[in-house]
């Protein structure tokens, strides 16, 4: 059974906590370690996708829309 997609950055992180949280305590058996690291991989990657996509924004077309707004007030004074 796979687990249930991750929908936002929030859950995926909850995730890693919970599989961090149950491998750290010793307590899981050893036949659900590789399920319990294939979830945490999922989780990781839509943590890092949606991080990406924030820097992305800050570092190009935010930073650039910022100047825009600048240049719109600067013409109407």
């Amino acid at each position: 059974m796979s687990p249930d997609p991750i929908t936002s950055y929030r859950d995926a992180y909850a995730t890693l906590a919970r599989i961090a949280g149950e491998l750290e305590s010793g307590d899981a058996d050893l036949d659900r370690v590789l399920p319990l690291l294939e979830e945490a991989r999922i989780a990781y990657a839509a943590c890092r996708e949606r991080l990406e996509a924030v820097r992305s924004v800050l570092a190009g077309d935010w930073a650039d829309d910022s100047d825009d707004l600048d240049e719109d007030e600067a013409d109407e004074d």
